[in-house]
């Protein structure tokens, strides 16, 4: 069984944010940096897939500057075989179409029965890339997965719809999954096994080499929520309370206009 496992590095979300000079995406400089949360359950489940099979090679595929190696390294640690990387400066300005693009350009003569990503970035949130690959490859998508199990050398998968709902999906291979937060328990890496990282390939393949076609879609400006007033708390009795909770509603909004 051949898996790839995508995987994005983020900002550490307790960082503190700034807008950079361009005034489109976060500054990145003095920020810590990690494997994308939704990435790791995606990782593991590739691991746990491969572990179950007993026999197969799992790659892991990120694109971005030099400093996503470290979040590849985690995953090789986690228990990937090898490591595909696509230097980029510009990753953070690439649209979702384009993401997908690149990743779909590396797959498509690779042959690989599973393809797992994260179910969105936490920086861009977009949730599309996956599925998008999935589309651009040809192969069934199963979105936001919460289980996952092998089904007459098929997949059967729960994923997760909207109000708590679960839904069971059966699909052949291959097939492409995007990982929910839940799915299972990311392992953290032992020291052993992030010693023999070190010693795992990490391919380079040219972003020029892969890139395909134009972003659809632009980011052109990035701004902080804005802050709103305080809320008021009311306190007395019941009675006194209601009265004065109409009267701020008739003054300050139009309930009872």
């Amino acid at each position: 069984m051949k898996i790839l496992v995508c995987i994005k590095q983020v900002p550490d979300m307790e960082s503190r944010f700034k807008i950079n000079g361009a005034g489109n995406w976060y500054d990145t400089a003095a920020l810590a940096w990690r494997m994308n949360e939704y990435d790791e359950y995606a990782v593991e489940q590739a691991v746990q897939l491969k572990e179950q099979a007993g026999t197969g090679e799992l790659v892991v595929f990120s694109i971005g500057p030099e400093r996503v190696k470290e979040a590849m390294k985690k995953a090789l640690a986690m228990g990937a075989d090898r490591g595909v990387h696509v230097p980029d400066e510009q990753s953070h300005e690439r649209d979702p179409f384009e993401i997908a693009a690149i990743i779909a350009a590396y797959a498509r003569n690779e042959n690989f029965d599973i393809i797992f990503t994260g179910m969105q970035s936490q920086d861009r949130g977009s949730a599309q890339v996956g599925v998008l690959v999935a589309e651009m490859l040809g192969i069934p998508s199963v979105s936001t997965i919460v289980a996952f199990e092998r089904d007459n050398g098929g997949v059967k998968v729960k994923r997760e719809l909207e109000g708590g709902l679960k839904a069971v999906v059966k699909t052949s291979l291959p097939a492409l999954f995007t990982c929910q937060l839940g799915l299972n328990t990311p392992r953290y890496p032992t020291l052993p096994n992030i010693m023999k990282a070190k010693k795992k390939e990490i391919a380079t393949r040219a972003v020029g080499d892969l890139h395909q076609g134009a972003a659809l879609a632009v980011t052109e400006k990035m701004s902080f929520p804005e802050k709103r007033a305080g809320g008021l708390v009311l306190e007395g009795e019941p009675a006194e309370l209601a009265g004065r909770l109409i009267g701020i509603l008739k003054e300050k909004t139009t309930v009872f206009k």
